[in-house]
């Protein structure tokens, strides 16, 4: 434990100079000051106690002041920490060497699964989507989000993901609301077979308001490397299908809630007839995983590139994915835009393009497909009952979406 921070494992460094060697440092340096002032001819104040060298006096604390009275609770934060290792352990599987509290995470690559493997990494935030979850109370779906975001990130690059750490920051700790936090980071990490083998629990009394925290996470997973998928193999004709989102997911947040909250002024309990929803419950509709899908179309090595669409949409998003000399044209008339979406951009006068690269507009993946394999991967998704929508295709020129 280090400052205001109660790790599950992790460890921070602050200073490289061991205690030892600081003290002789200290000292020679008192000793030199020391022969300089006695080559000057002058003597140094010696303080006294409650005043300091120049004989001011020093207001100090009539009795002794503890980490609590600084807004640190340790003991709380220790208690939360037994109930977490729980909520963890129910993620472990066999390749987890270490329990939840030491300095670092032991985890042990299959490597009869894994012969040529690639480590695949990615870390991400919950962003102002936690700001309706404290509206609201809700706090269990916010770890969920954190996780399949994550997930779909390394999912779509072919990797299977292994382990997963978060770290949450709050200006007091409430041990209910955390503990809720982790339930749902834990769940979502069993859900898409990620073991969850530590994280950092940050209390910084002063920094966040009350009630309030901040939410992150890193996820690493695994490919062989002949499996990665890049895009380098997208070919001009190539399919773009879309899968649905679930809402929002995790993007887009502070234009959402400036235009619900703030132009239309409603209440997050607030119904409205336009979403057949709550203002809050549609913003707070949980993230989607993808994994599954992605496993079966990677599986059947149907896919020449996917997209994961989060910030910047889906007009930031595809072209990261395009080779050289190539673009997509998308249909925007091949699907039907959500309700919150249309509502926010009718709410706002919202520009089409802005809302291109702001939302992903109710598809939260793409697949690049080859022509020739549409037929297969269409009966994949179709056996899994996972709707889908043929957006567009790859076309020859400059690396970015172009929409009719």
């Amino acid at each position: 434990m280090q400052d205001e921070t109660f790790p599950m494992h992790a460890t921070k460094l602050t200073d490289a100079t061991a205690p030892n060697q600081r003290s002789a440092d200290q000292a020679n340096e008192i000793s030199a000051s020391a022969a300089t002032d006695n080559k000057r001819g002058t003597t140094s104040k010696k303080s006294a106690k409650g005043t300091d060298v120049a004989g001011k006096r020093i207001s100090t604390a009539k009795k002794s002041v503890s980490y609590a009275d600084a807004g640190v609770d340790i003991t709380s934060a220790e208690r939360s920490k037994q109930r977490i290792k729980m909520l963890a352990r129910k993620t472990f599987n066999r390749q987890v060497l270490s329990e939840i509290g030491g300095f670092g995470g032991l985890f042990a690559l299959d490597l009869a699964k894994y012969p040529n493997p690639v480590l695949v990494s990615s870390a991400d935030g919950v962003g102002t989507k936690l700001k309706v979850a404290f509206e609201l109370g809700i706090h269990h779906t916010v770890g969920q989000d954190l996780v399949n975001h994550c997930v779909n990130d390394i999912a779509v690059q072919g990797a299977t993901p292994l382990f997963f750490l978060d770290y949450l920051a709050t200006g007091k700790l409430d041990n209910a609301i955390i503990e809720t936090v982790v339930q749902g980071i834990s769940e979502a990490c069993r859900a898409n077979g990620c073991a969850l083998i530590g994280g950092e629990t940050a209390q910084m009394p002063g920094f966040y308001a009350d009630g309030e925290y901040d939410l992150a996470g890193t996820i690493i997973g695994a490919v062989n490397r002949d499996k990665i998928i890049t895009g380098d193999t997208i070919q001009v004709g190539d399919v773009l299908v879309g899968l649905p989102s679930n809402g929002l997911h995790t993007n887009g947040y502070s234009l959402a809630r400036k235009l619900l909250f703030e132009v239309a002024k409603y209440a997050p309990d607030h119904y409205v007839n336009e979403l057949k929803d709550k203002a809050g419950a549609a913003l707070m509709r949980t993230h989607r995983s993808y994994l599954a899908i992605i496993k079966k179309l990677t599986g059947a090595e149907v896919v020449s590139g996917m997209a994961h669409i989060t910030g910047g949409g889906i007009t930031e998003n595809l072209p990261r994915i395009l080779p050289k000399g190539m673009g997509a044209v998308v249909d925007l008339a091949s699907w039907q835009v959500p309700p919150l979406f249309e509502h926010l951009q009718a709410l706002g006068n919202v520009d089409q393009d802005e809302m291109l690269r702001t939302f992903n507009m109710g598809i939260g993946l793409i697949a690049v497909i080859p022509a020739e394999k549409i037929k297969k991967a269409k009966a994949i998704l179709n056996r899994a009952n996972e709707r889908h929508v043929i957006i567009g295709r790859v076309v020859r020129g400059e690396r970015k979406v172009s929409y009719n």
